[in-house]
């Protein structure tokens, strides 16, 4: 006789505790194998592919696409053994599997309880390769039009590809559009733009994508959400205040009015909220900043790839310029810690760097830059620029930063005051690269300038230290072989 075995939300690690349903990649009826991915989540940190340590048939799901769960809530019940009585399809409720969460269960599973987690006895991580991004000729249909299919007979197992990465196979379900809706499937690949459709009461099937071969983008559905909003706005009739001070001292306006869209701070957005909260409460940061002339870094930059191999970029010898800096000042590559008041600092250099994506703003880490050459550095970048892009970042390549570097240059501004990324003790920021009027040898003279921003918890150390950091950093670009003198 078959045993039901239910599949909890697992313990995700780095403090989350809770996850949104962004797809399901099962229905009710299916038969999955073990270690099989069967719903993909959001964290506050990243999109992650959750797989099910049980081989069996999926008796019941809990909680539709959008939903919000908790660690340890039910996410599915699957019957392992022989085959399973009749059971009726669809999500079901967790009172309805009070009897399988009394069952211990036959098998403890694989022990990979979530991709790039794993647990205790789990094997090392595996590191997952992307194939370049294609539009498949069959795109996903929205969540919102999707329905489970009344065979639950499995079929050949396919390979469906959603973020431009590739799905573990799994036996097709057919899906069935809903009642009036135009033939054919809505190409749209991204669950995020089937989120934020569905959030904006925003039909897909009414939009023109703008991507390849009519694919529907974020922008595509930001457009139209704009559109929409500026429509709503010139309906507003002439005797209608509308300035704003004619609605100084207004209460906020309500969810609905015209013109007014609300955003959830939830995801990643409502992550870095509640970090940049933290960090602006708990550090007493401080900045410093001074102008530099970068003309020999990008020479000697020319130089280097003008020589073959693979090219190098500046994020990767400014990057090599910092962990060089905080060799002699390691007092900014640590944190602090409130409860034991004490400064903790750090032997190894795991170095952040802001990327901006689609989903926010995100901080990869790169590991042990330190012990990284410029080539090596690069690469990492790239790599983790790309998973950053694509939504594909494990929480592992989000946390456990020492430093942050930040190249708000490439925005096309000069200059900012940063905000330490919490528990961090410091931040570079580094503009746009320029030429500007400069005296050089005593001679006025066109160079390429750039200005560097240090904000640094003020906690671990003075201004003294912070300056000399800052400078030595800018002797470096100013003249890269001061940083050979220090290798």
């Amino acid at each position: 006789m078959a045993q039901v075995l239910e599949f909890k939300l697992p313990d995700l690690g780095e403090g989350l505790t809770g996850a949104e349903i962004v797809r399901w990649l099962v229905e009710v009826g299916d038969v999955v194998a073990v270690d099989q991915p069967v719903v993909e989540v959001e964290t506050a940190k990243a999109m992650v592919d959750v797989p099910c340590p049980y081989g069996g048939v999926v008796t019941a799901r809990f909680g539709a696409e959008g939903t919000e769960l908790p660690v340890g809530a039910p996410l599915l019940t699957v019957a392992v053994g022989e085959p399973a009585d009749d059971r009726p399809a669809g999500d079901a409720s967790p009172a309805e599997s009070e009897d399988a969460r009394g069952r211990t269960p036959a098998t403890e599973g694989s022990g990979n309880v979530l991709v790039g987690y794993g647990t205790a006895d789990a094997p090392a991580r595996r590191r997952r390769v992307r194939p370049p991004r294609t539009t498949p000729a069959t795109p996903a249909l929205p969540a919102a039009s999707a329905a489970p299919s009344a065979s639950t007979t499995p079929s050949a197992p396919s390979a469906p590809v959603a973020n431009g990465r590739p799905r573990t196979a799994r036996p097709a379900v057919a899906q069935a559009r809903t009642p009036g809706a135009a033939d054919g499937p809505v190409p749209v690949i991204s669950p995020l733009v089937r989120r934020l459709a569905r959030q904006n009461g925003l039909d897909l099937r009414e939009l023109t994508g703008s991507g390849p071969d009519g694919l529907i983008l974020r922008a595509d559905v930001e457009y139209a959400l704009r559109a929409a909003a500026a429509q709503s706005r010139t309906g507003v009739t002439a005797g209608e205040p509308h300035t704003r001070a004619d609605r100084a001292g207004a209460p906020a306006p309500a969810a609905g009015t015209p013109g007014v869209t609300r955003v959830p701070l939830k995801g990643i957005r409502g992550a870095v909220a509640d970090k940049l909260s933290r960090s602006r409460t708990e550090i007493p940061d401080a900045t410093c900043w001074v102008d530099a002339d970068a003309t020999e870094l990008m020479r000697t930059r020319a130089a280097m790839n003008a020589a073959g191999g693979p090219k190098i970029s500046v994020i990767a010898l400014l990057a090599r310029i910092c962990t060089a800096a905080l060799a002699r000042f390691p007092e900014l590559n640590s944190s602090v810690d409130t409860e034991a008041r004490e400064i903790v600092r750090y032997g190894d250099v795991h170095l952040g760097f802001a990327a901006q994506t689609d989903r926010g703003l995100v901080v990869p880490v790169v590991r042990d830059a330190h012990a990284r050459d410029a080539e090596s550095l690069t690469a990492e970048f790239a790599r983790l620029t790309e998973a950053a892009r694509s939504g594909t970042l494990t929480p592992a390549e989000l946390t456990g930063g020492t430093f942050t570097l930040n190249n708000y240059g490439v925005f096309g501004v000069d200059g900012s005051t940063p905000i330490v990324n919490h528990p961090e003790a410091a931040m570079l920021g580094v503009g746009r690269i320029v030429p500007k009027p400069w005296v050089h040898e005593g001679e006025l003279a066109v160079r390429q300038v750039v200005q560097l921003s240090l904000t640094f918890d003020h906690r671990v150390c003075d201004g003294g230290t912070a300056g000399g950091f800052l400078r030595y950093v800018a002797d470096c670009v100013e003249q890269p072989a001061v940083l050979l003198r220090s290798l």
